[in-house]
């Protein structure tokens, strides 16, 4: 990981280059080595003469002492903390090695040239690899309203093969006349918000840091709300915090920073967001694989729940922010569940038009972000009354109404043993185990992290037995065949396999279709058709950036048409979601059936 800071003083200045050695208080004569927790922070003078004066910080990662002290039962335990690109990637492992290497010129204090301190220097910035994951338009959102000239350039995925297309992180060079200890400020709180992630535990005194190096810039930023958000990794309680300080800085009132946020359920959050485009809904994407929408700038409403058996006051039933939890018996569960279905099925007849906008939502680590808990998209509290909905007519989160579709498939074909392919943190198991009639439920999923998350958002250890006798949990990959996924009645692949290289999608195909065999599968994929609809998301994006491809109503039929044709499927297309009368629905349906042959019909028999 490296970061170089070269100074080139205007013709006739009256002090040298080199004097950047008195600013940074690291001597251009000597090679220094700091000692972090996480690793070595090297200072070394690749250049120090009295025209030019380059200072280069080299972090030295060892990926052994980033985890040490971490057990084998914490949430993210998993190869990935080993084998990742932080030794290479400025990320927020150099920002804290900035603040303890530079702390003294961050803070603007040199005794040897006080004047200097003061003095707006020409500088040159030189990152070569920040993850970028919103692209070079995302870096030059944040530095270029700071006085700096920006330039990032894209990295391919791997030179030798260009057709790969370009990774999510960028060569990122600076150029700009600033005070060196602004220069450094802006280095400290913009990396970890381009990367998106923080490697350390976020407590109080964040808030704190964020206020200190942001002075004199933040308040006054165009992207402060969403600098702010990244930057605390969606803590929304640190989030507001800071907001509602810097909403006093530049004297406005909070709500216009939408620093006020009921009903916010701060278990939601998690530590990475996507932009999608350029400013998809002010800069806050999702990471649900659907690219599902909900209504820009709102908060999420509070759903009371009153009906027999589920009270309003109940947190077995729905949590302070509206975020139903597992119940704590399975006549709770069932009557809870049968309200959202209720509440699908109202709102899916109402003449609403559809929202396509993007919604701040969680997950985001490399594993898998498939349906994370929906929040709902009023921004008036919610009352629910049986089946009926007051104050609130728009259509529900295309995420809600895929689960709804993918369901009532489930029981039209009568299933009773059900395989969740990519089953994500849990938002489609927790509907299954709802309803008493899918009597044996299997989760799968390459990440242990998102089957740990699925365990408690459904509160195994609380569930009942009977429940969780019905629920299995399995780690795999879905392109190996895996004798544990035989027999099942039907197996869900919701918004699974645009995330499968093409390359390796025959062999999903052969794992799922020729191997496991279920009675049915249901996929379900964005309709590509339907991006057109979102007005922030420009031609030839995909609306989730792990998504390797996104089919046409055309292709996606002929691809599935073809599955079938060979392993001896009927299949037929159904829509999800509100269609445009141009582009059709945002998602769709393939519901496959399997023939019986006289094999089948013999182990019937018997």
């Amino acid at each position: 990981m490296l970061l170089t800071i070269t100074c080139t003083p205007p013709e006739g200045a009256a002090w040298p280059a080199t004097d950047l050695g008195f600013l940074l208080h690291k001597n251009p004569d000597r090679v220094q080595a700091f000692e972090q927790s996480y690793g070595t922070a090297h200072i070394v003078y690749p250049e120090a003469t009295a025209a030019r004066c380059t200072a280069a910080l080299l972090l030295e990662i060892d990926p052994i002492r980033l985890v040490r002290g971490r057990s084998r039962s914490t949430p993210d335990f998993s190869l990935g903390q080993y084998v990742n690109d932080r030794p290479y990637a400025a990320s927020s492992l150099l920002s804290v090695a900035l603040g303890a290497v530079f702390r003294t010129a961050l803070h603007g204090r040199c005794d040897q040239r006080p004047e200097l301190v003061r003095t707006a220097l020409p500088l040159r910035i030189a990152l070569p690899a920040v993850p970028c994951k919103g692209g070079p338009e995302a870096a030059e959102r944040v530095f270029a309203p700071l006085g700096w000239s920006v330039i990032a350039e894209p990295l391919p995925l791997d030179p030798a093969f260009p057709e790969w297309g370009d990774s999510h992180y960028v060569r990122l060079e600076l150029t700009g006349t600033i005070r060196l200890a602004d220069a450094l400020a802006h280095l400290y709180v913009l990396l970890p918000v381009l990367d998106g992630a923080k490697h350390y535990w976020l407590a109080a005194d964040e808030v704190d840091k964020l206020i200190r190096a942001g002075a004199g810039w933040l308040a006054d930023h165009p992207e402060r709300a969403w600098i702010t958000r990244r930057y605390l990794a969606r803590r929304q309680s640190l989030v507001r915090t800071a907001l509602a300080r810097l909403a006093e800085v530049d004297d406005v009132e909070p709500e216009e920073l939408d620093a006020v946020e009921e009903g916010f359920d701060e278990s939601l959050e998690t530590a990475d967001d996507t932009i999608v485009s350029d400013d998809v809904n002010n800069g806050r994407a999702s990471t649900d694989r659907s690219g599902d929408s909900a209504e820009p700038g709102t908060a999420p409403a509070v759903f009371v729940v009153s009906a027999e058996g589920a009270s309003s006051e109940s947190e077995d039933v729905f949590d302070k922010a509206g975020r139903d939890v597992f119940p704590a018996t399975e006549d709770a569960v069932a009557k809870s569940m049968s309200i959202e279905a209720a509440v699908v099925h109202s709102a899916s007849t109402e003449n609403a038009a559809a929202q396509p906008t993007s919604t701040e939502n969680a997950a985001a680590q490399p594993t898998s972000t498939k349906d994370v808990a929906e929040q709902p998209t009023s921004t008036e509290a919610v009352e629910i009354a049986g089946t009926a909905i007051e104050g609130d007519e728009r259509t529900p989160p295309l995420a809600v109404m895929r689960r709804a579709a993918v369901l009532a498939a489930l029981r039209e074909v009568g299933a009773h043993r059900v395989l969740d392919l990519g089953c994500g943190e849990g938002a489609l198991l927790r509907e299954l185990l709802a309803d008493k009639a899918f009597t044996d439920v299997v989760g799968v999923d390459v990440s242990m992290r998102a089957l740990n998350i699925t365990k408690r958002r459904l509160r195994l250890d609380r569930m009942p037995e009977r429940v969780a006798r019905r629920l299995t949990l399995l780690q795999g990959a879905l392109t190996y065949t895996d004798a544990r996924l035989h027999g099942y009645d039907a197996a869900v692949l919701m918004e699974v396999v645009e995330h499968i290289d093409e390359p390796r999608l025959a062999a999903l195909e052969y794992a799922v279709f020729g191997s496991a065999t279920p009675g049915s599968v249901i996929v379900t994929t964005p309709n590509a058709e339907y991006n057109a609809v979102y007005e922030t998301l420009p031609a030839g994006k995909f609306r989730h950036s792990d998504h390797r491809f996104e089919w046409t109503r055309a292709e996606f039929a002929d691809w599935a048409s073809r599955v079938a044709a060979r392993y001896g499927y009927a299949v037929r297309f159904e829509p999800v979601g509100v269609e445009h009368p141009e582009f059709g629905p945002p998602t769709q349906l393939a519901l496959f059936t399997r023939a019986v042959t006289s094999d089948d019909s013999t182990r019937g028999a018997a």
